[in-house]
This record gives C-alpha cells, sequence and structure tokens, in this order.
C-alpha cells in the first residue's frame, strides 16, 4: 500500500501583492507534542534570530509567540527578500543554535485587511490560554515582538513600532 506523500507547499509571494503585506505564518518542531521550544535557552537564541532578522530588515515581525512544538507570527517581507529563503535560514540557523528539529516547510496565509490582522494577532496571544497554559495571555513568556525588543529594532515596511499596521497596539 503507497502511503500519501506530502505535497510541497508554494510560498513565493506573487508580484501583485504589495510590499509590506502582512502573512500569518506557522512553523512546526518535527517531534509533535514535544517541548522543544519553551525552554530558556532555546526561546533566547530563537529570539535572538528573530531580532537579528528584523534589524537587519530581511523581515518585520510583528508578533511572534512560541508554544511548546510550535510558533506563530505576523510577518511582512520586504520586496527583495522570498519568505521562503527567509524563514528557511531562520530554521537552519537555529536548528543549529538552539537544536531544535523543525519540520519541513511552514504555513503562510497572506492577511488582507486590518480586522484579519487583529483577528490573527488575538489568536496567537490566546493560543497559551486555549491550551490551559496560562489563565491570561500577558502570562505567556515565550513572546517576541518590536516593543519588548532592544531599542535597535526600527520600524519598517509601513507597520508602525506597536506592531499593527494601523498603529494601534497588538491585542
Amino acid at each position: 500500500m503507497k502511503l500519501p506523500e506530502r505535497k510541497i507547499l508554494p510560498h513565493q509571494t506573487p508580484d501583485w501583492v504589495r510590499p509590506g503585506s502582512v502573512f500569518f505564518v506557522t512553523v512546526c518542531c518535527r517531534k509533535r507534542g514535544s517541548d522543544q521550544l519553551c525552554r530558556d535557552e532555546v526561546a533566547r537564541a530563537i529570539f535572538e534570530a528573530v531580532e537579528f532578522r528584523h534589524v537587519k530588515e530581511r523581515w518585520n515581525v510583528a508578533v511572534l509567540l512560541l508554544m511548546p512544538d510550535h510558533w506563530h507570527a505576523l510577518i511582512s517581507f520586504p520586496r527583495e527578500e522570498e519568505m521562503v529563503k527567509v524563514i528557511s535560514n531562520f530554521k537552519e540557523m537555529t536548528a543549529k543554535s538552539a537544536g531544535v528539529a523543525w519540520q519541513r516547510d511552514f504555513f503562510d496565509h497572506r492577511l488582507r485587511n486590518d480586522e484579519s490582522f487583529e483577528e490573527k494577532a488575538r489568536y496567537i496571544r490566546m493560543n497559551p490560554v486555549r491550551k490551559g497554559m496560562v489563565e491570561r495571555p500577558e502570562e505567556w513568556p515565550w513572546v517576541w515582538s518590536p516593543e519588548t525588543a532592544g531599542p535597535a529594532v526600527p520600524p519598517y515596511l509601513g507597520i508602525a513600532r506597536v506592531g499593527a499596521p494601523n498603529g494601534r497596539a497588538l491585542p
């Protein structure tokens, strides 16, 4: 019996998508159900890699939240950066520096309006609450955003320092 093969996901951003569009991105660990990410040394290495790429303008992360076996983020990419290359490089570097075993590929969905941004930001922040890990989203320590990062993080690509494209704070 032949098992179904995993399909290769297309991550090429079409030319008609405007620069600075925000994507909801999910990246999973290879061994689901294990806590690879929510450990101090691993989270520190991941957040340093996030901030490094953010400052170098390889991507603009509005919010990135670690769960034990995956992460969710709202990210925009400059036109000259290919999403698949930036995320693949991030996964490769964090696999080496933090020993994370990532699944092949990732999930992405381009957001189409402000309501969608706020809905996805709320979904991301509520993930540990829905899983019963904390009672309130503010209690979850494994979150990176420009306002929690150092002063070297520049606002760019039309996303305000507080995170939302319209300049409002993230939920």
